[in-house]
């Protein structure tokens, strides 16, 4: 599986010797080397070679196959002339299998996410109006100007990369958005006999996270680091995770299975999107096996991971109580979990089956200070992912929200301390779920 610790990523190849130029250039992790645009390369006067591998490295990356790299790269050919060769040369000069070699000729990738359909996830509720539905677009509608504000600070990343990222996940005329809580369909389990576990369709308050103690068990990567910080960080309170910006909470089900691994995977993936967008980006476990967390990060992500050791977001998830289902019932006799485990196991993920497998996990989006939490997704089915498009339209948001909000306030001639929370913006949601940012208050 393609692993995001960037020494893995760059081999034994030309670009090892380029690695602390890169480092020095701000280029630290996978996800924003993988984004480096021709203007880019050209700053820090990379080779033709180097941008060939770069490209190779890069392909192979998103399509877990990362094995080739290195031979791929020494027959010193560029990736076009790569893509035309046959079946039987691939095989015969890199020794590609033939399940991998299909794989690697699909220009679409495995790990791509689908368009947005309407009919993907449909609403946890229906009786939303179509007055509603209009406030929601005109609050969330996002334009090319905003956009390439919003990518500006990075100077370091292509802009017109990000920019282009972020269009492709723009929500479109004709998808139903599922309002701030969204889980996969409920569909009958064997033959009818067994019916799938209700969930919540409530937002969880947002006073049942803000407190709940949590444990660093490991940093954001970056090369040069050690596998994992050896000293225990000390308890803090949940609240810290976002004081500051806007946080991704993805509660892992159990980091040993591979339908969360894949998952975990395509998210960190997208992190130069994130990190466009002002959103930090966090894992949370509920269980902690120490050997589990080595082989879950960095290979299938980067970033910081969290130990939840009273399970309180696993719990805030159900609405108070632990979304737990049994393997037969919930993966043996469920058409939707089988679909699941079938697009991960497409990645090329190992899997173990070490831990407690059956909570049910989700996703948090919860605003910078205490704003509340702007968006939850319950894994209804073992393997549910929360839709792309709507985590990035919910996070541009609350990015858009926020930076309107410091500009009224700076026209005002207000003056305002993140750390003292004295601006406070609370999230409304309406009767149907839409996300609505509606009230501003200065203390």
């Amino acid at each position: 599986m393609a692993s995001f610790a960037i020494d893995e990523f760059v081999g034994n190849g030309i670009l090892k010797e380029l690695l602390p130029k890169l480092l020095e250039e701000g280029w630290d992790d996978v996800p924003t080397l993988k984004i480096m645009s021709l203007e880019d390369m050209d700053a820090i006067s990379m080779t033709q070679q180097e941008k060939d591998a770069l490209e190779i490295r890069t392909y192979l990356h998103d399509r877990s196959l990362m094995q080739y790299a290195d031979k791929l790269e020494l027959s010193r050919t560029c990736l076009p002339e790569l893509l035309s060769l046959s079946t039987s040369d691939l095989f015969s000069q890199f020794g590609m299998k033939r399940g991998h070699i299909a794989r690697f000729m699909d220009k679409t990738g495995p790990c791509t996410d689908p368009k947005p359909r309407s009919h993907a996830l449909p609403p946890t509720r229906t009786n939303s109006t179509a007055s509603r539905n209009n406030s929601m677009k005109s609050l969330v509608q996002v334009n090319s100007q905003k956009l390439r504000s919003l990518t500006r600070p990075m100077a370091r990343n292509s802009s017109k990369q990000l920019e282009q990222s972020l269009a492709d996940f723009k929500i479109g005329d004709g998808y139903t958005f599922k309002g701030i809580v969204a889980a996969g369909p409920a569909q009958s389990r064997a033959c009818g006999c067994v019916k799938p576990p209700p969930v919540v369709e409530q937002v969880a308050p947002y006073s049942t996270i803000e407190n709940i103690s949590v444990q660093k068990l490991t940093p954001e990567y970056k090369i040069g680091m050690e596998r994992l910080v050896k000293a225990k960080s000390p308890p803090m309170k949940a609240l810290e995770l976002w004081r500051d910006k806007p946080a991704v909470l993805l509660c892992i089900r159990r980091p040993g299975c591979i339908m969360c691994r894949a998952e975990a995977h395509q998210l960190y993936a997208k992190k130069p999107l994130f990190d466009a967008l002002g959103v930090q980006l966090y894992a949370v476990l509920h269980e902690y096996i120490e050997s589990e967390v080595k082989d879950f990060w960095p290979r299938y992500w980067g970033g910081v991971v969290v130990h939840d050791r009273n399970m309180e977001f696993f719990k805030a998830l159900g609405g108070g109580e632990l979304l737990k289902d049994k393997f037969i019932s919930g993966f043996i006799f469920n058409p939707r979990a089988i679909t699941n485990y079938r697009r991960a196991k497409a990645m090329g993920i190992k899997q173990n089956f070490k831990g407690e497998g059956e909570i049910k996990g989700g996703l948090f989006i919860v605003g910078g200070g205490r704003s509340g939490i702007a968006y939850q997704f319950i894994e209804r089915n073992f393997g549910d992912w929360a839709p792309s498009a709507e985590i990035i339209e919910i996070c541009t948001q609350l990015q858009l929200f926020f930076t309107e909000c410091r500009i009224l306030i700076k026209v005002k001639g207000a003056r305002t301390n993140h750390h003292s929370n004295k601006l406070e913006v609370n999230c409304l949601h309406s009767k149907n779920f839409s996300l609505r940012f509606t009230k501003l208050k200065l203390q």
